[in-house]
């Protein structure tokens, strides 16, 4: 009611106003809306019907942009609930992959994606789902997918390599790498991941470099001394890579180099000795090998002494050299089991007899041993004994001849390297039987030969004949 009477009373103003207004303002005013039509309003009139028109704009106006924003508002909605449900979609992704179901989860973060193409954390986890799988391709796939959506993202930038490396694409993980690096140039992982790609593929120059840069790098001590032994087995792997290409002086300079990092670095000690035959320097080489046995009591440097002289034709001159090395070291036993393989390869058989017979703590991790002493009775006529050497040969299933093992993962092999084949560490074959062995056996191990190069110094294997 009250609502009425107000009406009521507004109207009734406004109608006396507008008889008001009229009488202060007599007259008429011409309005043509085309060259035919004209229309004769009073000056309030038309006041009053401009009022009209401009609130019914104003109204549209306000109309149109309350619409608009009940629109905006409908699908800021909708696009809030369809991230809501694609997360919820990541989210139990995520869970299954964790509670190891892999299918499940391999579902979900498709259905996440065929709702949003380019999200990156859902392509990120089935990409290293497949990987896992060893489906390199698809997860090559999916990862680059991430990369063309966020190309600075440096996880993504990191699993892409991983998936390169994993389908054995390493060039292409090297740029992936790279790309990284150009991004973020002091990233350990990225810099520690190329390092060990480079020396994968060999490229010892390039690793060296990287290995300069991650010793810089703010390092825990344990770290930083294992990252200096590397150091110190790429600075000899870039000289040995220069002596088989042909240049002993560039060679000559890294190999000192590793020396200086470590004096009890062997293989760089070998490959000067194997600069200086190169050079025809034999003599020259014989001496430094000398002093280098005198510092080292290195087993090895007696098998490549033992080679040099009887190139040269010599074979007491090695004898004399095993000789000395007892009487400074009589109770030695691996001294004595290979000046007795010397007399044996040079016939001598009757002083090969008298040293082996009396070795001891090498007949169990040496087949050979028993092979050679089962000949030695052979030829002695003692054939009972010969038999019983050759029963106890028949209980290795290595090979005939092993003289080398790594100490750091016992991988056994007949040539010597800077690095093992197996555990790819320098500087850690040593020649059998090993000291202090307390008579058993070396383990043969499951792993599988890294991609190490071959022996570069073929005088350094094993100088021994099959018995």
């Amino acid at each position: 009611m009250l609502r009425l009477l107000t009406t009521i009373f507004l109207v009734s103003i406004g109608i006396f106003l507008y008889s008001y207004a009229r009488e202060l303002n007599p007259g008429t005013i011409a309005v043509r809306t085309s060259p035919s039509i004209q229309f004769e309003l009073s000056p309030v009139t038309l006041v009053v019907f401009s009022m009209a028109i401009g609130a019914v704009l104003v109204a549209l106006a306000v109309g149109m942009r309350q619409t608009a924003h009940v629109i905006g508002n409908w699908r800021s909605t909708r696009l809030l609930r369809r991230k809501e449900k694609i997360d919820a979609l990541h989210r139990e992704g995520t869970h299954a992959i964790m509670s190891k179901r892999t299918v499940e989860a391999i579902a979900l973060f498709e259905r996440a994606l065929a709702m949003d193409p380019n999200r990156v954390d859902s392509l990120l986890w089935l990409g290293n789902i497949y990987r896992g799988e060893h489906n390199f391709a698809e997860a090559i796939r999916l990862h680059q997918r991430a990369n063309r959506v966020d190309e600075r993202n440096i996880e993504i930038l990191l699993e892409l390599a991983n998936d390169l490396e994993g389908a054995k694409r390493y060039e292409d993980a090297l740029q992936t790498l790279h790309k990284m690096l150009t991004i973020e140039p002091d990233n350990l992982t990225a810099l520690i991941r190329k390092r060990d790609l480079l020396i994968r593929l060999e490229k010892w120059s390039e690793a060296l470099e990287i290995q300069h840069r991650l010793l810089k790098a703010n390092l825990a001590e344990p770290e930083r001394l294992a990252e200096a032994q590397l150091l110190t087995g790429c600075t000899y792997e870039v000289g040995r890579q220069l002596l088989e290409r042909g240049h002993p002086d560039k060679a000559r300079r890294y190999f000192r180099g590793a020396i200086k990092r470590d004096r009890t670095f062997l293989p760089a000690y070998v490959g000067i000795g194997e600069i200086l035959i190169r050079e025809g320097k034999t003599q020259q080489a014989v001496e430094i090998l000398k002093k280098i046995y005198a510092k080292t009591r290195s087993n090895i440097i007696l098998h490549r002494l033992e080679e040099l002289f009887l190139e040269q034709g010599e074979p007491s001159e090695i004898i004399r050299v095993y000789q000395e090395a007892l009487r400074q070291d009589p109770n030695n036993p691996a001294l004595q089991f290979y000046l007795g393989k010397l007399y044996y390869r040079l016939e001598m058989v009757d002083e090969a007899f008298d040293i082996l017979s009396t070795v001891e703590g090498v007949q169990d991790q040496l087949a050979d041993y028993h092979k050679i002493m089962a000949n030695l009775y052979l030829r002695k006529q003692e054939m009972e004994l010969a038999v019983t050497e050759l029963k106890k040969a028949l209980h290795f299933k290595k090979r005939v001849v092993v003289p080398y093992v790594c100490t750091a993962c016992r991988h056994e092999s007949t040539e010597w390297s800077g690095r093992c084949r197996s555990c790819g560490i320098w500087n850690t074959l040593v020649a059998l039987p090993l000291p202090n062995a307390g008579g058993q056996a070396v383990a043969d191990t499951d792993n599988s030969p890294l991609p190490v190069s071959t022996v570069p110094y073929q005088g350094i294997a094993s100088p021994f004949e099959t018995v």
